[in-house]
């Protein structure tokens, strides 16, 4: 039994002594694999250190950033760039959005030195098992690393690059620098780059309106963009969500009443441009080719900045405006018929809308231009003449018959058929149809106009475009017919060949013979016989009147006999035209040469600034990537003050300390601010650096053109526009040969704004479609909206203008006790002079403002035609 024991004994002590030489062992390999390990990894990184780059250049690489374009007042109008992506700050981030892609991707981002030694434990055991470095294990640093500076490649070397670096990058910067360089930098599918970027690609929002859920979705984006994002695979995208959800939750960032409603929020599947916040598309256009002129392809991928001349508020005026007026004009066309038709059969409309055949709901998805909308008639009454339709979000609206009894159908160019009496005559179910929200809340049925417009407006003291139309829709026709189209402008040009003819020996009392006129012309005809529109004569007529009613043979005869080629030529040319619209013939007269709506509307702002040649421009300041100016526009400025001459006599005295003597103390000057205007010749020390606009017109010049513009609209072809019930605006209607071109154009001293209707191929617009038809209600709409709230402005009357009493039929000073007389505005020193006149009694008054002729006849249809 001792023996036993003994052997027993003896065996527990050998056991124990076998255990302790394994523990040893173990030990001992453990320290040798660690230090082997330890030495591994700092061999490994010695050996790749070299060819690592330096962490701080991370600061150096530029990000891909579009192009984006803005308004003067800040609203977005456009973005161009393969890539979209929108710049952010740590601080601008939400926390919640910040911990979906802490749960998402990296737990212990705020502990760790950039490497997980855990996430290493796990790729070194895969390495050792597999013999392969498999997906995972790599913090938001790594991540950031391997994105700027490495391949995709699962290699022991890549992997050690990436820690070294990872490393690196913590030393150099912040958490906080690193998530915002994190999620500025990662791609999120669809074009989006940057968590703002995919916060407005796939939720149409700003960042920070991002909830949990949607937080998550972009956060679950990131291991494969282009199959977990929402628009591309809804249900992958939903289960990343609740992955992250999950983790969200099980880390602390969220409660479960949190949780349950992210889950519940429905995936949204759709695709979102960019948050354009004005429409000016071809405004967005003509800078997009000017940067690309001046950087490059750079232009698209270095982050420029452009702020334009655009005004907001003035280019959704001209939006509506233009949009509004073509359709009304197509209305008055006649009704072309339905985009298409499918016959519907009582099963399809039995059935939920999501379930009609493809080729239906495909017809209704269609783009539908001008804002319009797509829609699909399902049903009509007999009773109100309404019709009910579809649209392609399946939802139904009806269509009363106000909406509907405008479509008389279209025959040709010139004719339309009678006006529909019931639906029927318009409408069937099962028509594929455009229509239209009205100002009364209901629905109305609509169609693309054929025809186009084109508007601009233009700040008449420096050349800054303030609202840029160039045609109904861009997405459909991307010519810009405001800057593109040289068209006839008709009688809107005669103001230009007026003001020529006062400057070379005319007055507005100047009598010119309206009656027929023959000319032989090689240029135009073997023989030219201009007519005035309505196809009557006038006889001898005073300038004004001339204008008033658009007279052609009066401005003909102004032209050749009054005035000459030579002179009308030169002056025009000062106004901004070139030889397209200066032809050397007769029909300039009649505004037969060509320009385009932004040659009409500089030319104008030389009669509404007074005098002063100012170019238009439309891009005000351009900025690089980190918001430093590169280019500030410096255009030429109506400057009066500047104009006035030094005066040699004028001696600039200072005292001993260096102050001018003429100077007001202190205690003075605010007695005087409001009255002291100093100019060029007594303080040219204020002007010396401003960039005066040169003066091509004298101001008397441009004040009697603006005085008799001003009566196109009191009592002429432009008096529709008094309905906006301002006293400040002149104006010219024109239309072309055959009403192929209709304008108007018009101006104060805060805006001159010119619009243009026509086809793009010249064809006629139809019968009655004049110029104080088609493009005068454009006008009024625009300058209704634009004006709203802004007080009159009109050039006040100049020095060297006189105002006299004149025989309405002559033009001559009227005699003591004359009847049938009026006030007319002259140039000192042009007052004319008349045989029949025995006596000159009060012949100066300095009357607020001439009341030439009020009882003319009104003559709306005298517009240009030759």
């Amino acid at each position: 039994m001792q023996s036993q024991v003994k052997t027993h004994k003896n065996g527990r002590h050998k056991s124990s002594k076998r255990h302790f030489r394994w523990l040893i062992i173990v030990l001992g390999l453990s320290i040798t694999a660690t230090i082997a390990g330890v030495a591994g990894v700092v061999g490994a990184y010695y050996y790749v250190a070299p060819s690592l780059p330096a962490a701080e250049t991370i600061r150096d690489i530029p990000l891909q950033i579009p192009l984006r374009v803005f308004s003067r007042d800040g609203h977005l109008i456009a973005e161009f760039g393969e890539r979209r992506r929108i710049l952010v700050t740590y601080d601008e981030v939400p926390e919640h959005v910040v911990n979906a892609f802490i749960a998402a991707e990296d737990k212990r981002f705020w502990v760790h030195p950039g490497v997980d030694y855990r996430g290493l434990l796990r790729a070194f055991y895969q390495l050792i098992t597999t013999g392969d470095v498999q997906a995972g294990g790599s913090t938001l640093t790594q991540q950031l690393a391997r994105s700027y500076f490495l391949s995709l490649d699962r290699t022991v070397e890549r992997k050690f690059k990436e820690a070294s670096l990872a490393v690196r990058i913590e030393k150099e910067f912040t958490k906080e620098q690193i998530m915002a360089l994190f999620l500025n930098k990662m791609f999120f599918g669809q074009r989006a780059y940057g968590v703002s970027a995919a916060a407005q690609v796939y939720f149409n929002k700003p960042l920070k309106d991002l909830s949990v859920a949607e937080a998550a979705t972009l956060a679950g984006v990131l291991p494969a963009p282009s199959s977990y994002n929402p628009v591309r695979n809804v249900d992958l995208a939903s289960r990343r969500r609740g992955y992250v959800l999950g983790r969200m939750l099980d880390i602390g960032y969220i409660d479960q009443e949190q949780f349950d409603e992210a889950v519940a929020t429905p995936i949204e599947s759709r695709l979102y441009g960019t948050a354009v916040e004005l429409e000016a598309p071809y405004v967005a256009e003509i800078v997009r080719r000017d940067m690309l002129e001046r950087f490059g392809p750079a232009y698209s991928t270095d982050g420029y900045q452009v702020v334009t001349t655009l005004d907001s508020r003035l280019q959704r005026a001209a939006n509506y405006a233009v949009r509004n007026g073509l359709l009304e004009f197509t209305r008055r066309r006649g009704y072309r018929g339905p985009l298409g038709h499918f016959e519907l059969t009582p099963d399809v409309l039995m059935t939920p809308f999501a379930e009609w055949p493809i080729e239906i709901r495909q017809s209704l998805e269609q783009y539908a231009p001008g804002d319009l909308t797509v829609a699909l008639v399902i049903e009509t009454s007999e009773i109100d003449n309404s019709a009910v339709a579809v649209t392609s979000g399946g939802s139904k609206l009806t269509i009363p018959w106000t909406g509907l009894s405008w479509a008389k159908p279209f025959i040709d160019m010139e004719t339309t058929g009678p006006e529909p009496e019931v639906v029927g005559d318009v409408l069937i179910p099962g028509d594929v149809i455009l229509i239209m929200p009205t100002a009364a809340g209901t629905w109305a049925l609509a169609q693309a106009p054929a025809a186009q417009s084109a508007l601009v407006a233009m700040d008449p003291e420096d050349g800054a475009i303030t609202s840029l139309v160039g045609g109904f829709d861009f997405a459909t026709s991307k010519y810009n017919r405001a800057t593109q189209a040289f068209r006839q402008p008709g009688s809107a040009f005669k103001p230009f060949i007026y003001s020529a003819a006062l400057e070379h020996g005319n007055t507005v009392a100047t009598v010119i013979l309206d009656a027929p006129i023959v000319i032989s012309s090689s240029e135009l005809e073997a023989v030219w016989r201009p007519i005035n529109y309505s196809g009557r004569f006038y006889g001898p007529t005073r300038l004004r009147e001339a204008l008033v009613r658009s007279m052609n043979l009066v401005s003909v005869r102004l032209l050749l006999f009054e005035t000459g080629f030579g002179n009308a030529i030169n002056h025009i040319a000062k106004f901004g035209f070139g030889d397209a619209a200066l032809i050397r013939n007769g029909s300039l007269a009649l505004g037969g040469g060509n320009a385009s709506p932004l040659d009409m509307v500089q030319g104008y702002s030389v009669f509404a600034n007074g005098g002063h040649a100012v170019s238009p421009y439309v891009i005000d300041a351009i900025y690089g990537p980190d918001g430093d100016l590169l280019y500030r526009a410096n255009p030429p400025v109506v400057c009066e003050p500047c104009e006035a001459e030094p005066d040699e006599d004028y001696v600039v005295e200072y005292d001993e300390d260096g102050n001018r003597i003429d100077e007001f103390p202190l205690d003075q000057m605010a007695n005087v601010a409001l009255e002291y205007m100093p100019d060029a010749s007594t303080a040219p020390e204020l002007f010396k650096n401003i960039n005066s606009a040169e003066r091509v017109i004298t101001p008397q010049n441009a004040f009697l053109i603006q005085d008799l513009m001003r009566d196109v609209i009191r009592r002429g072809t432009g008096r529709r526009a008094l309905v906006l019930g301002r006293r400040d605006l002149s104006g010219k209607t024109g239309t072309s040969n055959d009403q192929r071109d209709a304008w108007f154009g018009g101006f104060n001293s805060d805006m001159a704004a010119v619009v243009w209707v026509g086809y793009d191929d010249s064809l006629p617009l139809g019968p009655g479609e004049e110029g104080s038809r088609t493009a005068l209600p454009i006008w009024i709409e625009y300058m209704r909206l634009a004006m709203k709230g802004v007080p009159e402005n009109q050039m006040p009357m100049p020095d060297g203008i006189v105002s006299v009493k004149i025989d309405r039929e002559t033009g001559c000073p009227a005699r003591a006790g004359q009847s049938n007389t009026t006030f007319e505005y002259f140039r000192e020193g042009h007052v004319p002079v008349c045989e029949n006149v025995d006596e000159l009694p009060d012949l100066f008054n300095d009357a607020a403002g001439a009341d030439p002729d009020p009882d003319a006849p009104d003559d709306d249809e005298t517009e240009t035609l030759f």
